[in-house]
């Protein structure tokens, strides 16, 4: 994982620091977050850090926030669901990731 931790993954999902036995599905989950993220906004980790005012040695915390959404989504919803229990990833996700899309090939030109 390249910003998320296990730490910060347990602390969302209320498990203890010292359960262990589901490490190796978190970080799954975890990869795959960042992952979804990475795809999205059509950006590389070094892109994503450099647009954090705060700290670019960091994602910005928006990024962090949404990637503990899809993995709380995945870890709440371990296995195939019908359609009528599909829910999708809350409408919170697009607010904190949508600003660091890419939106056009322009803009690589301009960087």
């Amino acid at each position: 994982m390249n910003w998320l931790t296990l730490p910060i993954i347990k602390k969302q999902l209320r498990l203890e620091p010292d359960f262990t036995d589901e490490d190796d599905l978190l970080q799954l989950y975890g990869d795959s977050a960042e992952e979804m993220i990475l795809n999205t906004t059509r950006r590389t980790v070094d892109e994503l850090k450099a647009m954090n005012a705060a700290d670019t040695t960091k994602v910005p915390q928006n990024l962090v926030h949404a990637s503990l959404m899809l993995v709380e989504a995945s870890y709440s919803n371990r296995s195939v669901v019908s359609m009528q229990n599909m829910y999708a990833v809350p409408y919170g996700y697009d607010m904190l990731v949508k600003p660091y899309v890419r939106l056009s090939s322009r803009e690589e030109e301009a960087l």
